[in-house]
């Protein structure tokens, strides 16, 4: 995907006539409110908390790598876009829009949230996650090869603290 987008191959165009055929095919205000499920000051609290749950569980390291992975949202996201400088759907003179943080921030902290929770919590993690994206892709905010790419980019990132969680649990003595 991050090839197409540089070279603009024909899997970015085919990406830019998708999305122009679903920008606005909703009220804004829907879609609005959808994509802002991935804005930090709304999934970062939940992750919070559930950070904090785990603590209170005694589930530290869990909560230490969950942290570890939102913070490595950004550290991965910003020099994408500052490398492929891809502009946006409505405003093309903007760069920057390739991966979606909103779409890996929602994908890490509330997957993350879950995780530490309950597994149980899963599919409202993938249904938050999925109306996130949707939402930004309606919106017009970022094309939906962004949002792809930032799936794939936050399901490597929950696998890499999936590994981090079970080796150092693996680790911890028990009884």
């Amino acid at each position: 995907m991050t090839w197409q987008v540089l070279v603009h191959g024909p899997l970015a165009r085919l990406d830019e006539r998708v999305s122009r055929a679903l920008v606005d095919t909703v009220p804004r205000p829907l879609s609005e409110l959808a994509s802002d499920l991935g804005n930090v000051s709304v999934a970062l609290p939940v992750l919070g908390c559930a950070m904090a749950y785990a603590v209170w569980r005694g589930r530290w390291r869990a909560a230490l790598c969950a942290g570890l992975a939102m913070a490595a949202v950004p550290l991965l996201v910003i020099p994408l876009k500052v490398w492929t400088a891809r502009p946006g759907p409505l405003e093309p003179w903007a760069h920057g829009y390739y991966p979606s943080g909103h779409t890996a921030t929602a994908m890490v902290a509330y997957f993350g949230a879950a995780l530490l929770v309950s597994r149980r919590l899963v599919p409202v993690a993938a249904v938050l996650t999925a109306v996130t994206g949707t939402g930004l892709v309606l919106r017009g905010y970022h094309w939906p090869l962004d949002v792809v790419a930032s799936l794939c980019l936050g399901l490597w990132i929950l696998a890499v603290s999936s590994t981090c969680t079970r080796r150092s649990s693996s680790r911890t003595p028990t009884g």
